[in-house]
């Protein structure tokens, strides 16, 4: 189907405002004079063109259907001699404007590239040519509504910024000891008891004892989440969802006791860090009761990749309890490590079962990586191959071992890439600097680390002004990181587009929204 879009406009200024910077830009010379209605047109699915029209900011627009869209003033063109589903090419010249790529995908993210350069300049564009391809197929953002619920409209909004920044995985952090997000049908207490806390813990760290008395709850209902998941497909998002185990269970144990370890009952937690709480994985009514959830979660979110948390996860109550422990014995594992490993081999085969692969933090791998947990990598267990470890701690030791076991890795090392950090100890140029190929991996192993995530853990981001402060402007430093190969980054490049571009046109866009940014 061939359908164009008309487009007016107003008018602002800036020398190629691109963010993420494409690989190879070329200018020609001259400019092309933006005409006062803009048509595109070609060939690109009606659902692809309907949400490049509706996204561009600031501009009234028109789907026109067209036999030909040879006279368009953007042409959007199939090439497969374009490589890489991602890849695209701009070519911007006197008579108009074409992008060509070999995917809807590729085509898509052409068109974001001239819109940014719209966005900057309603009257002209420059003369270019730009041949473009990202770094890695990972790029990345997390966000935790497990700890602060912030609801569909918020998290749509972030998805149409990750879509200007060529993002293209969305990590939905759902469960935690603060509360359970996602309907499950045939568990509703997850969401009925596990969704809902009394109070809030504030100032600013967990040694804290000073709380908000009143009460926090939401969850996303199955059509919630299909809504936000069709939203995403749109804009070439893919979403994965996190489901936390064996640890960060305190909200599911207070809806169903009998998930835990302990005799105590535990509760939905208002205070934050981590808990001793812990699924009892040796009791085989819990497998069960992963495997249901994950049959619902499978069976809404249509990506590859099933995120099954497994950090911070405490030993304690599975080293006090006669059952965990005779369970130990009798599958013949000698640390609580290789129990966590034999549970998570046992999700992984079930997700491998339903043809989906599983992600989690590198906890899962067995190594001892934070000082709360003292146990060294167990013997007598491996992680299933096609496992991805998300490394948000560790040192590049453990990336280099991981990679050399088989395993693919995404990188999110948190003094890097946690947003929710102060701008003090992760300044911009910080972000900006990361790499998710960490030192001393072999050449042979480079194409293991799939790229990289940047999270933000909402713990102290309560309300969605916090979010875009905490936020911007380093989601587009990752965006960038992810995107745009080491060797064609700038620091003061970045720099003066951020200040003189990105940020002005989202602070507008914030504010037509009631949303006050820095």
């Amino acid at each position: 189907m061939l359908i164009a879009v008309a487009i007016t406009g107003i008018t602002c200024n800036a020398a190629l405002p691109l963010v993420p910077y494409p690989q190879q830009v070329k200018e020609t010379g001259g400019t092309l004079v933006v005409p006062p209605v803009l048509t595109v047109g070609g060939e690109v699915s009606a659902s692809t063109m309907d949400c490049i029209a509706r996204e561009l900011h600031g501009m009234k627009w028109q789907v026109i259907t067209s036999v030909k869209s040879s006279g368009a003033f953007i042409r959007l063109k199939q090439n497969q001699k374009v490589q890489g589903k991602e890849a695209y090419r701009l070519v911007i010249h006197k008579k108009g404007v074409q992008i060509e790529a070999s995917t809807d995908q590729g085509l898509f993210y052409g068109f974001q590239t001239v819109r940014q350069l719209l966005e900057a300049d309603r009257k002209s564009l420059p003369c270019v040519e730009i041949n473009d391809s990202p770094a890695f197929s990972w790029r990345a953002f997390m966000l935790d509504e497990a700890r602060h619920f912030k609801g569909k409209e918020v998290v749509k909004r972030m998805l149409d910024e990750m879509t200007r920044l060529k993002m293209n995985t969305f990590h939905w952090h759902l469960t935690d000891d603060q509360g359970w997000r996602i309907e499950i049908r045939k568990y509703p207490l997850l969401t009925e008891i596990g969704s809902k806390r009394d109070s809030t813990q504030t100032g600013g760290n967990s040694r804290t004892n000073t709380y908000r008395i009143e009460p926090h709850s939401g969850y996303y209902t199955q059509q919630e989440i299909a809504e936000v998941i069709e939203y995403a497909r749109q804009r070439h998002i893919t979403i994965v969802p996190e489901i936390e185990m064996p640890g960060h269970a305190s909200a599911a144990i207070a809806a169903y006791p009998w998930l835990g370890t302990a005799e105590t009952r535990a509760h939905v937690q208002a205070k934050f860090g981590v808990f001793e709480n812990v699924y009892n994985v040796a009791d085989p009514r819990v497998r069960s009761f992963f495997e249901d959830v994950l049959t619902e979660v499978i069976d809404l979110f249509p990506g590859e990749v099933i995120h099954i948390g497994g950090d911070e996860v405490r030993y304690t109550q599975w080293l006090a309890s006669s059952q965990v422990t005779a369970f130990m014995k009798e599958q013949q594992m000698n640390t609580p490590a290789d129990l966590q490993i034999w549970f998570t081999n046992k999700m992984s085969s079930f997700i491998e079962s339903k043809g989906r692969r599983m992600m989690g933090w590198n906890e899962i791998t067995g190594d001892k990586v934070h000082d709360h947990v003292e146990h060294q990598a167990p013997q007598s267990t491996q992680l299933a191959k096609s496992t991805i470890v998300h490394f948000w701690r560790g040192d590049p030791e453990l990336v280099r071992k991981a990679v050399e076991k088989g395993y693919s890795v995404v990188n999110s090392y948190h003094s890097f890439t946690y947003m929710d950090y102060t701008y003090q100890n992760l300044p911009l140029e910080k972000s900006y600097s990361f790499q998710p190929v960490t030192e001393g991996i072999p050449a042979e192993y480079a194409s293991q680390i799939l790229g990289l995530g940047t999270q933000l853990w909402c713990e102290w981001i309560p309300t969605e002004n916090d979010l875009y402060r905490q936020a911007f402007p380093r989601l587009a430093a990752y965006a960038e990181c992810g995107w745009t190969r080491q060797e064609h980054k700038s620091w003061e490049r970045f720099n003066q587009i951020i200040t003189h571009s990105l940020m002005p046109a989202l602070r507008v866009r914030c504010s037509e929204k009631g949303i006050i940014i820095n």
